[in-house]
C-alpha cells in the first residue's frame, strides 16, 4: 500500500474524498491534540532530586566498572 499526502481546496473536499472512498481508498482523519491535555500530562512529569539523580549514577557507574570473569 502506498501513503500519498494531498492538498485539497476546501469547497472539493467532499466531493473527493466521496470519489476516493468509492475507489477503497482510506482516509485518515488527523487527530489534533488539545493544548490544555497536553499541559495536564505534562503537570504529571515527576521531578527529580540530585539524590535521585545520584542513584542512578551509582548504578550506572557500577555496571561500567564490572569486568567480565576470568576463567
Amino acid at each position: 500500500m502506498e501513503k500519498l499526502t494531498i492538498n485539497i481546496p476546501d469547497k472539493k473536499s467532499s466531493l473527493v474524498k466521496q470519489i476516493l472512498l468509492g475507489l477503497g481508498v482510506t482516509i485518515q482523519q488527523h487527530t489534533h491534540t488539545n493544548p490544555s491535555v497536553y499541559k495536564e500530562k505534562l503537570v504529571k512529569i515527576s521531578i527529580w532530586s540530585e539524590d535521585d539523580l545520584r542513584f542512578l549514577e551509582e548504578g550506572k557507574n557500577a555496571f561500567d566498572n564490572l569486568k567480565p570473569q576470568q576463567w
